[in-house]
């Protein structure tokens, strides 16, 4: 991997520990679901909202934070990141009921939105004289997300064996206040507002509203089609205020002259390929997650702890396959990348479902599954996140990062509710069955994003040879 040039790296040191607590809240509270359930009497369907408000608040967020460091500063938006996710943990930590830790969840979720794009805009800003050291110091951001990701299930077991649910939330508050110091020590690597003089775009309320609109209207009504069934007045009117809202911000965006999600985005190559390949990744992987703590502690009956336990292989392909995925993207180019890392997901996937999902299924059984899943994720997201930041000028890094990963969360919220409404229908047997099914389909929707990715190779580039710094 191409060494990393001063100062470079304390912005990606920032950066990282922005990713880390932003993709850590994502799943140590998989495993601490059923305890909450418990403890506040919440069911299926509020537990879902548990992982689905901090997303929904994510991605609703999101295409506006990007816009917001662009206009005042990355590293102002970034320093009021970590200090308002710091403050949702703690309201999360001290919530009494189901709604207040959902309300809680939201809000945590915005700060979150402030964290992510602002953190990859300053990796752009810092490395963006040479792909290839981009593409290095994103596989190194991606690699601290997805230790987050594959350690959170074990950390949060370890935590819930000694000090029970609340404190997988109170664990952010060192993060965060870690984060805080590394990026306020970023004055000259990262200037905390834009030069003067610098063009500042417009706020689009009417963009944003809508945007908020669509998205709680559509997971609202995926979860509580589940429950309230599909031809409830109120799921099929949250549908179509979903596709109403949807319509409308799309013709507000394509006419507004400083447009919060700017629709040219997608006319360059391989930006709308990357964005549905993401889309595709987090809904089947943040669907089995949920599922998967689900048939684990509910079906299967483990503690937290061994479910914990049974998800360790995660970690270590995260992170192997994460740096080996930035020096591929980097040499190999990001087609290839995003094919292998496609194809090794949907294997991970398949086996789950064919071989490692049962009444009776031990590690063994899932361990080859539970090991490919995120040694495909790994290969491929650093490729995916650097075809969206090397194809943008630097002014539009934090917005292009922002529908990105907006796009992103709205695939994984999407997964936990449609995989989570499958697995809570039926019997025990009909549960275990609907996961294995989750599964399958996660195998073929893999499948697609690597097809995908192959057919736009053409759009999506090859490697260029590494540039002289300016």
């Amino acid at each position: 991997m191409p060494s990393l040039p001063t100062p470079a790296p304390a912005v990606l040191l920032a950066s990282s520990f922005a990713f880390v607590v932003v993709q850590l809240d994502v799943t140590i509270v998989n495993v601490a679901l059923p305890r909450i359930g418990l403890e506040l009497g919440a069911g299926v369907g509020a537990l879902q909202w548990v992982v689905d408000a901090y997303m929904l608040g994510f991605a609703a967020l999101l295409l506006s934070a990007g816009a917001l460091g662009d206009r005042f500063g990355h590293r102002r938006v970034l320093l009021a990141g970590f200090a308002l996710f710091a403050a949702t943990s703690a309201a999360c930590a001290l919530a009494p009921h189901a709604p207040a830790l959902n309300a809680a969840r939201a809000a945590q979720g915005v700060a979150a939105a402030l964290l992510v794009p602002s953190s990859l805009a300053l990796l752009r800003a810092a490395y963006g004289h040479d792909r290839q050291r981009l593409a290095a110091a994103v596989a190194c951001w991606t690699a601290a997300g997805g230790v987050a990701i594959a350690a959170g299930p074990l950390l949060g077991g370890l935590l819930l064996s000694v000090a029970g649910w609340r404190s997988v939330f109170w664990v952010n508050l060192p993060i965060c206040a870690l984060g805080f110091a590394l990026t306020r020590a970023l004055a000259e690597a990262a200037p905390a507002a834009p030069p003067a003089g610098t063009p500042r775009r417009p706020f689009d309320v009417a963009g944003q509203l809508l945007a908020i609109v669509a998205l709680v209207a559509l997971i609202g009504a995926l979860i509580e089609a589940q429950s309230l069934g599909q031809s409830h007045p109120l799921v099929r009117g949250a549908a179509l205020l979903a596709l109403l809202a949807g319509a409308a911000f799309v013709a507000v965006e394509r006419r507004s002259a400083a447009p919060m999600l700017p629709l040219q985005l997608f006319a360059r190559p391989g930006f709308a390929a990357a964005v549905l390949f993401g889309v595709l990744l987090n809904f089947a992987y943040y669907g089995v997650l949920f599922v998967l703590s689900f048939y684990l502690q509910a079906l299967r009956h483990f503690s937290a702890l061994q479910s914990g336990l049974m998800f360790l292989p995660l970690t270590a392909t995260f992170i192997a396959s994460n740096l080996a995925g930035g020096w591929m993207a980097a040499r190999a180019g990001a087609p290839a990348t995003m094919v292998l890392g496609g194809l090794i997901g949907c294997t991970g996937y398949a086996l789950l479902g064919l071989l490692g999902v049962s009444a009776r299924a031990g590690f063994l059984d899932m361990l080859p599954g539970l090991a490919l899943i995120p040694a495909g994720m790994g290969l491929a997201v650093p490729a995916m996140t650097t075809v969206i930041l090397a194809g943008v000028e630097p002014r539009l890094a934090g917005t292009a990062s922002a529908v990105l990963n907006a796009a992103r969360q709205v695939g994984g919220a999407a997964g936990v509710a449609l995989f989570g409404a499958m697995a809570a229908a039926g019997s025990r047997v009909e549960a275990i069955g609907a996961v294995r099914a989750a599964m399958v389909w996660s195998a073929l929707l893999l499948l697609l994003a690597a097809t995908l990715a192959y057919r736009c190779r053409g759009g999506l580039g090859a490697p260029r040879p590494a540039a002289q710094p300016a």
